[in-house]
């Protein structure tokens, strides 16, 4: 691979005598990976069912790699929402935000989603994710793998950081800004980086990045964590920038993470800083592990008191009315066979729209967004019809009526695919209305049962090609 000269002279001050073999490292092949979403199942599970060979990545907790060859993304699995398809390197970002049951979360540069929905699996239904992206078209990508990956406690929003900042001074537990960068530590992976790092260097996006921080951080709350990536090995978006955020906010800190062997430290020498703490920072390169170039800093905001202070002006809760009327007995209706208790004041209807919203939800009025909750599904003329969002979030012992497919089912392809599936008669035997599909016990999406067949009800820009 060719690479610029004004990079490679970077590098090689950055890595000195490792810099012949990072050389030598990009003409490896680049590395698969595959993250459990341990929101619908166990790494241990997921181990025993799996239907290629993994090998895990020892600084990923639910993390493996793949063989280039294997296509995990054709496999009724992957439309289950059992794994994400993400770069090992990339993984790391959000495994090192210390997220917890009940936190407020803000993915600031969210799309595609493989970092926002490993947050929300930590966070386990509970609390709050904003996931955000300032490009509409790539908030589209977000909300499937959202949707896929059965998150219901998340609002999707395309808003730029400084439109954010009025509305959450002081708001979020966790936040993570996975920043737009040169994309340097992409090179071997996507080798058109190379061509669009010649068009707009680092230092364009050390301006970026500063102004997005310059925004971000009054949304944090004190005792609140904050973390910084980039996918870059340039010192002024990685080292150079934390120190532009330790100049912001001097009540923030630099505090360590999980460490791994195949990990670099931070380098305050890179930009002439004498601050020692930046070596709390990671850097990953790849002649040093399997996986692509990245960057990792952990910010604490420090509490000014013994307890922690409570949340900004801003996160008044949205006031709701509930479901009325027919709207309310139809989704009653529909509700009683799930299996979950769906609390009444978290329910809305936006034109017989039905979404069940996060809790702790605040005022939202004047933002764009894409999706407000859980879309659970719509009321039409006398009946409610569930949304694809819904099945995702359900498990199969939480709705009345399931067909159940294993993987080896033709079946399963078929209904990915849109078709109407034929039941045996035992199959048969079971009530006639709306059928939760699963395969191997996992969800994939909704039939419609009709005496001995099941009319297709799988989202349609979803199927299977």
């Amino acid at each position: 691979m060719e690479l610029p000269v004004r990079f490679c002279k970077e590098m090689k001050r950055i890595l000195g005598d490792e810099y012949e073999a990072y050389l030598a490292s990009m003409n490896d092949t680049r590395k698969y990976g595959l993250r459990v979403n341990t929101a619908k199942i166990s790494v241990e599970e997921f181990q025993r069912i799996a239907p290629f060979p993994l090998r895990r990545i020892p600084y990923i907790k639910n993390g493996f790699y793949y063989d280039a060859e294997v296509q995990p993304a054709k496999h009724p699995y992957y439309f289950a929402g059992l794994y994400y398809l993400q770069d090992p390197s990339a993984m790391t970002p959000a495994s090192r935000l210390p997220v917890e049951k009940g936190d407020a979360v803000l993915d600031l540069c969210a799309a595609p989603g493989g970092k926002a929905t490993e947050l929300a699996a930590k966070l386990g239904g509970t609390g709050l994710l904003i996931a955000n992206d300032i490009s509409s078209k790539r908030a589209k990508a977000l909300l499937k793998n959202i949707e896929l990956s059965g998150v219901e406690n998340s609002f999707i929003v395309t808003e730029y950081p400084q439109k954010l900042r009025e509305y959450f001074e002081g708001f979020f537990d966790r936040i993570l800004i996975d920043a737009p960068c040169s994309g340097e530590g992409m090179f071997r992976k996507d080798p058109a980086m190379v061509r669009a790092w010649e068009k707009t260097g680092p230092e364009e996006y050390a301006k970026i990045q500063e102004e997005i921080l310059f925004q971000a951080l009054p949304m944090l709350r004190p005792g609140g964590s904050l973390l910084y990536s980039t996918c870059t090995f340039s010192p002024l978006e990685d080292e150079g920038t934390v120190e532009k955020i330790l100049a912001m906010d001097p009540s923030l800190e630099l505090v360590p993470m999980e460490g791994y062997e195949g990990f670099a430290q931070g380098d305050p020498s890179l930009v002439g800083s004498a601050n020692e703490s930046i070596r709390r920072c990671i850097r990953i390169f790849p002649h040093r592990m399997d996986g692509e170039g990245h960057f990792l800093a952990l910010f604490r905001k420090k509490e000014t008191a013994d307890a922690r202070s409570p949340r900004g002006t801003g996160s008044k809760t949205a006031a709701r009315k509930g479901l009325k009327g027919e709207e309310k007995r139809l989704f009653d209706e529909f509700a009683g066979k799930t299996g979950r208790v769906w609390e009444p004041e978290r329910l809305e209807s936006k034109n017989g729209m039905i979404y069940y919203m996060p809790a702790m939800l605040p005022q939202m009025k004047g933002l764009r967004f894409l999706r407000s909750g859980l879309f659970m599904g719509e009321v039409k003329k006398n009946r409610f019809e569930p949304s694809q969002s819904l099945a995702m979030v359900l498990t199969s012992q939480q709705f009345d009526n399931c067909l159940m497919l294993t993987v080896q089912d033709e079946r399963v392809i078929r209904y990915l695919k849109g078709e109407t599936l034929a039941l045996t008669p035992r199959e048969a035997e079971a009530p006639d209305g709306w059928q939760l599909v699963c395969v191997d016990g996992y969800p994939l999406g909704w039939g419609k049962k009709n005496g001995s067949s099941v009319k297709n009800k799988y989202h349609s820009g979803w199927r299977k090609q």
